[in-house]
C-alpha cells in the first residue's frame, strides 16, 4: 500500500516530499489539505497530527509530520541505495547538518522576511532581508570546495535546500551574488529536471511569487 501523503501543492515543504517521492519512485496517495480554508482544523485531520500542518505522511500507520523528518524517513525506507542519505555516521552528518541549517536558518529567514505579506499584509521589513543575506553568505561558505551542499553527491539535503533557495529566487531575491549557490542551484535543477522539477516546485514557487507580488512591489 503507498504512503498517503496530505498536502497543498504550493507549499515549500510539501514540495520537497513530492520531489522525493517523484525520485524514489512512490506513487503517493494524494489528499489536499487547504489550509487557507482550514481542512487543518477538521477532526479527522486533527485525530491523525494534532499539530495540524502540513506534510504529513501515513505511511501503514506510522504517521509523520514535519517535511525534513519525511525526507529522512522516505530515503531511508524506499531508496534503492542509501546515495541520498548516506549510512556512513561522518556523511550523514554533514547532511543532517545542511538539512537542520535549511529548516532553522535559511528557511526560517525566508519565511520570516516574505509570508508575513503574504498570507497577514504587513509591509517587508528590510532588516529582515539583511537576516536572509547573512544566511545565504553561510550557506554560500559552506558550498566551498564540493558539488552539493553536503559532499559531492546529491542527497536530501540538497533537495530541502534547492525548494527554499528556488523560492526565494522566484521571490526576487538575488541568488545570482552568491556565486557558489547559483552554480549549485543550476546543478541541482539540472539535477532534478527527470523529475518533473517544473511541475513539482518552479511552477508552484512561481505561484507563491505572485502572490507576494499581488501585495507589494519587491524592491
Amino acid at each position: 500500500m503507498s504512503p498517503t501523503l496530505y498536502y497543498l501543492p504550493p507549499s515549500p515543504p510539501c514540495r520537497s516530499v513530492l520531489l522525493l517521492g517523484k525520485m524514489l519512485g512512490i506513487d503517493f496517495d494524494l489528499k489536499i489539505i487547504n489550509v487557507l480554508a482550514g481542512d487543518q482544523l477538521k477532526p479527522d485531520f486533527l485525530e491523525l497530527n494534532p499539530q495540524h500542518c502540513i506534510p504529513t505522511i501515513n505511511d501503514e500507520g506510522l504517521v509523520l509530520w514535519e517535511s525534513r523528518a519525511i525526507l529522512q524517513y522516505l530515503a531511508a525506507a524506499y531508496g534503492k541505495d542509501d546515495s541520498l542519505y548516506p549510512k556512513d555516521v561522518r556523511v550523514r552528518a554533514l547532511v543532517d547538518q545542511r538539512i537542520h541549517f535549511d529548516l532553522s536558518t535559511l528557511y526560517a529567514r525566508m519565511f520570516d522576511y516574505y509570508l508575513p505579506t503574504i498570507f497577514w499584509n504587513a509591509p517587508l521589513d528590510e532588516s529582515k532581508k539583511d537576516r536572509l543575506a547573512e544566511a545565504f553568505d553561510w550557506f554560500n561558505s559552506t558550498l566551498k570546495g564540493h558539488e552539493f551542499a553536503a559532499t559531492d553527491a546529491f542527497t536530501i539535503a540538497d533537495l530541502t535546500l534547492l525548494v527554499t533557495v528556488s523560492q526565494c529566487e522566484a521571490f526576487g531575491f538575488d541568488v545570482n551574488s552568491y556565486n557558489r549557490v547559483k552554480h549549485w542551484l543550476q546543478r541541482c535543477k539540472d539535477h532534478m529536471q527527470p523529475y518533473d522539477y517544473e511541475e513539482l516546485n518552479g511552477s508552484k514557487a512561481t505561484i507563491l511569487a505572485d502572490m507576494l507580488r499581488a501585495k507589494t512591489e519587491i524592491p
